[in-house]
């Protein structure tokens, strides 16, 4: 297939084409970090293409196809650096009763410590569960099976951010000199503690950074915006599925401050409409992704023009301190 067509800025590199085709392309230690929803294997389908994992013949197999996929991220990994999944349980049928789940994120995680990686943690993302009905008419989350026959009730699971180290020191710590400065969620830090922004005294004192590291180390997010996603709706087309939704932008954002430098490579090889690297061009740092279908390609590359708009604004005008700073 190789790459069908390409954006490349001095903020970031954009490619219509299968990953498989892209990240060969790249010397091996090159990323710092990469973020990504994988395929659901087989939950969604995204496309007709051969190539697209979601259209893997069984689980089995889109589980050996997703294996090379892991296999270069973690060639293109630097030592001691992260890559970090996001995904969720799947139901082993499609029929909405809920009877049985897949244990995705335990495949995932066999996957990557095979490849070299060693299993750094789990966030849990909280989904509010009428919201999870009304998107996925699930018949197990309905309130009519508490009154008909509650032991087919289900769970509205949670999303997973399920994070990977590479094996190995890293040569270039992530340093935060005035500790963390912006929080990506809902929740809003206590007001006697912003003095204490960008404090530049003893960071054991720093009670605003020490505020952010908190709700950022707890395995819990639960204020994460889950509207807060980038524009997609324009990049549907006639085969796909209703409840196609990309990564919030709390999630992307958190990552990059934990887990990068300014001016560092964030990959994702399943870029959807460009969420992972509009977050990372409006944090400065070098945004790569590839994406096999047309319609989300051109609508990541708007997402991402329009990130790179916004930062010339805010340097423009002095407000250049980036989300996830």
């Amino acid at each position: 297939m190789g790459v069908l067509e390409q954006t490349i800025s001095d903020r970031y590199a954009l490619y219509l084409g299968d990953c498989m085709d892209v990240m060969p392309a790249y010397p091996d230690g090159s990323i710092h970090l990469s973020i990504y929803s994988p395929p659901f294997a087989g939950l969604y389908q995204y496309s007709s293409s051969e190539r697209d994992l979601s259209n893997s013949r069984s689980y089995p197999e889109f589980l050996e196809h997703y294996g090379y996929v892991v296999a270069e991220i973690a060639r293109l990994t630097m030592p001691g650096r992260i890559t970090a999944v996001h995904c969720m349980d799947i139901p082993k049928s499609n029929s909405g009763r809920g009877d049985a789940l897949l244990d995705f994120p335990g495949d995932i995680i066999r996957l990557h410590e095979q490849q070299g990686f060693g299993y750094a943690g789990r966030y849990s993302v909280w989904k509010e569960p009428l919201t999870v009905r009304n998107r996925t008419l699930m018949k197990s989350l309905a309130h009519r099976t508490i009154v008909d026959d509650s032991s087919r009730c289900g769970v509205a699971s949670a999303d997973y951010l399920l994070v990977f180290r590479r094996h190995g020191d890293t040569a270039v710590p992530i340093s935060h000199p005035v500790g963390l400065t912006e929080y990506a969620g809902e929740r809003q830090p206590p007001a006697e503690l912003l003095r204490y922004r960008g404090w530049e005294g003893k960071q054991t004192e720093n009670r605003y950074s020490h505020w952010i590291w908190r709700q950022y180390a707890s395995a819990f997010w639960d204020d994460v915006r889950l509207d807060r996603v980038l524009p997609y709706r324009e990049a549907r087309d006639e085969e796909d599925e209703k409840h196609v939704h990309p990564l919030q932008l709390d999630v992307i954002d958190r990552c990059l401050v934990l887990w990068s430098n300014p001016g560092e490579r964030v990959l994702t090889p399943f870029m959807g409409v460009g969420s992972e690297v509009y977050s990372a061009v409006r944090a400065g740092r070098y945004g790569i992704g590839a994406e096999l279908k047309p319609s989300y390609y051109r609508q990541a590359v708007k997402n991402v023009t329009f990130a790179t708009e916004q930062v010339a604004t805010d340097t423009l005008f002095g407000l250049n301190e980036t989300p996830a700073s």
